[in-house]
């Protein structure tokens, strides 16, 4: 049975229209669950025909961690300036520049990643894998699945989100073409940790190594 309350709830959770929820359930015999991913089919649908529409506008937003230790710069490109000052669209730059902060990619996307790197990676995941004995028949498999887990690693759209693990930044980014109705990109972005890359004092490691021990 589909009630006012499950439509609404449905409705907050993923910023669908209030007949396309009460459709949504209707088709799914209420089962919320379902319903999302029935959205979601459809905001996909809806997302991939404006992919194609170039996104020039847009904002660059920051983000600073609460202790200063990690700031970001992103840029979120939209098609219009209208669309570039809409709540909803800042909130997920927003949340963009969090999920840079927190889970530190390295690329936007796996096409950004350069070949050499992917085969560097390969080598090594080939090399762990013989070294557990697998044999070579099965390691080429092996490999690939373990790529596959590498770039959700180090690609930005294909990470978990970090508010809602069950879908990737990618996710997320198609749900909201489909809401705000416009193409949207994440063009780049660029991470900062403090002491990144600088040697650290002896007395620093020393008392790290002390803290891990007590």
């Amino acid at each position: 049975m589909v009630t006012a309350q499950s439509v609404k709830e449905l409705r907050e959770r993923t910023g669908a229209g209030m007949m396309d929820c009460k459709k949504a359930l209707t088709e799914t015999d209420g089962d919320m669950d379902k319903a999302i991913e029935l959205l979601r089919e459809k905001g996909l649908a809806a997302a991939a025909k404006k992919s194609g529409r170039i996104a020039a506008e847009g904002i660059v937003d920051a983000y600073i961690h609460g202790d200063g230790r990690i700031g970001v710069l992103v840029e979120v490109n939209s098609e219009t300036d209208f669309v570039a000052k809409n709540d909803e669209f800042r909130a997920f730059v927003k949340d963009v520049a969090m999920q840079i902060a927190a889970a530190n990619p390295q690329y936007v996307s796996r096409e950004e990643v350069p070949a050499d790197v992917v085969e560097k990676e390969k080598e090594i995941l080939k090399a762990q894998a013989l070294n557990e004995g697998k044999p070579e028949k099965v390691v080429e498999k092996m490999v690939e699945g373990r790529i596959e887990k590498f770039y959700k690693e180090i690609c930005l759209l294909e990470q978990p989100f970090i508010k809602d693990p069950d879908k990737t930044v990618k996710d997320l980014l198609v749900e909201k073409i489909a809401t705000i109705g416009e193409n949207m990109n994440i063009r780049r972005f660029a991470r900062f940790e403090k002491g990144e890359g600088l040697q650290k004092r002896e007395d620093d490691f020393a008392d790290e190594v002390s803290n891990m021990v007590n």
